[in-house]
């Protein structure tokens, strides 16, 4: 279950870093809400998790879960272009992070 936990903080951690983005530095009020919301949201959960996942691990993940939506949100909707060395530094994220969790 620690790793469900795990999972759901790193979509917030996702979810508050477009959102920081959104909230015009804290100037609109609806985005920097649900941005303050699900930090807090986010941090709580990665502490729940880290009950029984090793710290150095739950953060390593918590923070590989959220660049790698980030960064799948910024080339979809965000209008960011993405080089191939940038598309395969983050899949070796995503790799490293598969390895930390099955090692």
């Amino acid at each position: 279950m620690a790793w469900v936990i795990l999972l759901f903080a790193g979509v917030l951690e996702a979810v508050w870093a477009i959102g920081l983005k959104r909230s015009n530095g804290f100037s609109e009020w609806g985005p920097s809400l649900y941005t303050v919301l699900a930090m807090a949201a986010s941090v709580w959960l990665l502490g729940v998790a880290m009950r029984e996942i090793p710290i150095g691990i739950a953060y390593a993940i918590w923070t590989a879960i959220g660049t790698l939506l980030v960064f799948i949100f910024g080339a979809l909707c965000a209008g960011q272009s993405i080089s191939l060395m940038q598309a395969l530094c983050v899949l070796g994220l995503v790799a490293c992070c598969l390895g930390l969790k099955f090692a």
